[in-house]
């Protein structure tokens, strides 16, 4: 059984080579997991996240403008920006994972990955779209 945190880290490093480096999505995929020594569980859980982020990319970016305040998408840092489209990825398309944990789980990359000033930012913004989400379903 792989660890979910490692397929995380897993789909959150592929993001930034897809984001940062500007490699095609199927790029990624086909050189990403070449000579590591990955438990195919981990392997496919970050396939499926690092897939349904980049195919929800547009609406994701959306719901992180809308709670960002002061913040543009392109002005973060880009380890945080792919963090919290990670992170949303999952809450909204992949919602086997209770919502608190998947937030702490961003939280903790981010303190791995950016450092302590994220880890309030990444949290804020989750929290943020989480409370708006839940607000909504709510309603309806």
């Amino acid at each position: 059984m792989g660890s979910r945190r490692q397929s995380r880290e897993l789909a959150l490093q592929m993001l930034y080579q897809w984001d940062v480096g500007k490699n095609s999505p199927e790029h990624v995929l086909s050189h990403f997991f070449v000579g590591k020594k990955v438990d195919s569980d981990e392997e496919a859980f970050a396939r499926l996240l690092f897939e349904g982020t980049v195919n929800n990319i547009e609406a994701l970016d959306r719901k992180v403008r809308e709670c960002s305040e002061h913040w543009r998408l392109e002005r973060m840092a880009a380890v945080d920006r792919n963090i919290i489209r990670l992170a949303l990825c999952e809450l909204l398309h992949y919602a086997r994972t209770p919502a608190p944990v998947v937030i702490n789980e961003a939280v903790e990359l981010a303190r791995r990955f950016s450092g302590e000033e994220a880890v309030e930012f990444v949290n804020g913004v989750l929290d943020g779209v989480w409370k708006k989400e839940a607000a909504a379903k709510s309603r309806s």
